[in-house]
Parts: C-alpha cells; structure tokens; sequence
C-alpha cells in the first residue's frame, strides 16, 4: 500500500472587519440577554421549589430539583462571565486582525514520502463571508 485517504483539519480564520465585528457583538449581545433571562427564570423557579418545600418537607426530590437549578443558573453565570471577556478581547482587536472561527476537515491522498506536516497545516481566510486565501 503506497498511499491512504485520511481526513485532516482545516483551520477557518476570519479577518476582522467592522461588519464582522458588529455581527460577532450583536451574536454576544443577544446571548447575554437570553442568559440573563435565563437566570431569573432559573431564581424564579428555585424560590418557588423552596416555597413549596417549605410548606411540606423537604425530600429527596426536592433537593435534587434546587441542584439542578442552582447548576443550571451557574452554567448560565459562567456563560455570561465568558462572554463579557470574549467581548471585551474583540473590542481590543485592530481591523485586518485573523480570529479563527473554527474548524472543517477535509480527504487527502496522503502517499508515501508526503510531508505530513504540509497535509496537516492548511487553513481557510475569510473576509466578510469570501474565502480570500488557502494557505499550506
């Protein structure tokens, strides 16, 4: 067997742009606010659980379900912390800088005496939704 077909990562970029970075804070913005609701829907719903296990006792179920909702609401406030510094690493970013957006894979032939290295690292530019360079 002289050669193989293996799938490798692509590595996207993004060069920023203004239009880029109005459409990546408009995304941020309307997760925070969907998480903040979030959170308050989460403190609603515990208040009610402790209400009504105050009223009668306090099972088994009942803690697990405040558990759930304290890890829910945490999850949401770890989000929020996450993102406020997301935003504020972009805000930082000078026009032209290259944020990579992700990953895609693509099929290679890779063959005997293949520099693996040359197969590995390719990587897709993109400016405001053109692909404007592949690079190796």
């Amino acid at each position: 067997m002289d050669s193989i077909s293996i799938k490798v990562p692509v590595t996207v970029k993004a060069k920023l742009t203004e239009k880029l970075r109005a459409k990546m804070l408009k995304e941020m913005e309307e997760g925070l606010s969907r998480a903040e609701l979030e959170v308050q829907q989460l403190g609603i719903q515990e208040k009610r659980v402790m209400q009504e296990a105050e009223q009668g006792e306090l099972t088994p179920q009942a803690i697990q379900h405040i558990n759930t909702i304290r890890q829910e609401r945490q999850r949401r406030l770890d989000y929020i912390e996450e993102t406020n510094v997301h935003r504020e690493e972009l805000q930082k970013f000078v026009e032209g800088a290259e944020i990579v957006q992700g990953t895609l894979e693509r099929q290679v032939e890779a063959k005997v005496g293949d520099d693996m290295r040359e197969l590995m690292n390719v990587e897709i530019l993109v400016e405001d939704d053109k692909i404007i360079a592949i690079r190796s």
